[in-house]
Formats: structure tokens, sequence, C-alpha cells
């Protein structure tokens, strides 16, 4: 691809995007949340790559990736008003259906526009599928960093903002008691891996759980953004100070800092430098 169709597709976005905005003010604010996340993730992809020395093609791949990865939010607020795939529908794999079904990618070599739709349908899976084309999980795990470093400020945003300026879909709706938190969920960061939704009974649990996707980090300029932004402390301020919350936090707050200096993976190790770097 080259930067005219990335320049379309932005065109693109913008259009689809605004024609979900509406004369209520609370429907406005969740669709307004969702087109600044998505602008503010392709930063974040942006960064990522060229952290990552991509070469400008698959630099490109990985801004038009992001740009589309909450595609189908729009269409699943309109319909359910709810961002909750769990009672709604799934919106990776709607994102992925709306790219193909208005051919929103025509421009694009047919393979770079697979790798695309399958970011955008994989970017939100707990666990990744396995692909052949290494190619799609770098742009996955990219994706993915790139979405939680932009999640993790929405709800550091809604955590300390007031109540009346905040967008009702943020929230999963559980219930928010301030000393009361599941030790199934704060475990996992002990353990060192993700919670699940499974799991949550109480919006403390919800925080836990965010806290734990620092394990589902992939690149070394991930954990930089993360301990810049000092999201870690952002969210955890606004746990029960116990004892035990304090040390996990503890726990999180070195693993972030051990892997900003020396990433534990990174996709590249596991591609053919010449397929990625010119």
């Amino acid at each position: 691809m080259n930067s005219s169709d990335l320049a379309a597709l932005k065109d693109w976005f913008s259009k689809y995007a605004r024609t979900f905005l509406t004369d209520n003010a609370e429907d406005c604010r969740n669709i307004d949340l969702k087109i600044r996340h998505t602008l503010l993730v392709c930063e974040n992809a942006v960064r990522i790559a060229r952290a990552e020395s991509l070469n400008d093609n698959d630099n490109m791949i990985a801004e038009t990736a992001a740009l589309f990865h909450d595609v189908g939010r729009f269409l699943q607020y309109s319909r359910h008003k709810t961002f909750r795939d769990n009672i709604s529908v799934n919106h990776g794999r709607l994102g992925a259906e709306i790219l193909r079904e208005k051919n929103v990618l025509g421009p694009v070599p047919l393979h770079e526009q697979e790798l695309i739709i399958n970011t955008v349908h994989f970017h939100n899976a707990f666990k990744l599928p396995a692909f052949e084309d290494q190619k799609n999980i770098l742009f996955l795990r990219l994706i993915r960093d790139a979405d939680k470093l932009d999640i993790w400020r929405v709800f550091a945003e809604y955590y300390h903002g007031p109540q009346k300026e905040q967008a009702s879909a943020v929230a999963l709706g559980l219930p928010d008691r301030p000393d009361d938190y599941s030790n199934a969920v704060l475990s996992c960061l002990y353990e060192k891996k993700l919670a699940t939704l499974a799991d949550l009974k109480t919006l403390n649990d919800f925080k836990l759980m965010q806290l734990s996707w620092v394990y589902d980090l992939n690149f070394k300029h991930s954990f930089e953004l993360l301990m810049k932004r000092n999201i870690i402390q952002n969210i955890a301020s606004t746990l029960p100070q116990t004892e035990e919350i304090t040390e996990a936090v503890a726990l999180t707050e070195k693993f972030v800092t051990e892997n900003s200096l020396d990433s534990p993976f990174t996709i590249l190790k596991q591609i053919d430098n010449s397929a990625i770097k010119k």
C-alpha cells in the first residue's frame, strides 16, 4: 500500500464514524470516545512500529490495522447501546465483516488486506490464533499493545474524572464497592497471568484485571510508554490500599520496569528480518 491509500482510508474512517453521531449527548460522548481512542491507538501503533524498525510499508499496514481495529464498535453501540461484547456482539469479528462487506480495503493488495482484516478480527481475542504467516502475529501483537496502552488511558481518565463527563458505555456495570475485591483476580497479578472477565465481581476486580494486562505486552517500547505515562500508578491509586494489593502492584511495576529495559519477547526474533526490515 502507499501513502495515498492510507490517506483515503483515514478519510473513509472519519466519515463513517461520524455517521453514528446523533442529537443525543450521551450517544455522542460514547462515539467521540471511540473516535479519539482510534486516533490515539494509531499514534501508539506508529510509535511501536518505528521502534521495531519496520519498513515503511509495514508501518502503514500497522497504522491501517490500528485505524480499523475498533470499526465494529460504532455499529455495535448503535444497535446495542453498549461496548460489552459478552451481551451484544464480538466487535472484532463485526469490524472484519464491515471491512469485507463494504470493500473498504479495495485499493490495498490482497495479502495486505488479509493481514489487516485478520488483525481487526482477532485483536480482542483472549488467546491469539495460530497463523502460519508470522506477519499476522506481528501485527496482532503490535495492535494489541497499542490498543491496551490507550485503553489504560481511557479507564484512568474514567476513574479520576468527574462523573458528569464520563462516557456511560466505558464501564461494565459492575458494583462499585470501595473495599471489595476478589482473591481470584488479585492472584493473577501474583501469578503473572491475565485475569478473565468471568472472575469479575466488582469494579475493583475490573481494575485489577486491567493491571494484569501488563503480562500480555510484547514490545520493549510498549513497556517504555506504559512507564512514561504512569498508568499503573494512576489505576492502582483508585484501589483499596491493602497490603496484598500494594504487594501485587509492586510486583507488576517491577515486571514493567524490567521489561522496559529488556523485553522478553519480540516478534522480530521469530520472523526473517529480510521480510520486515528493508
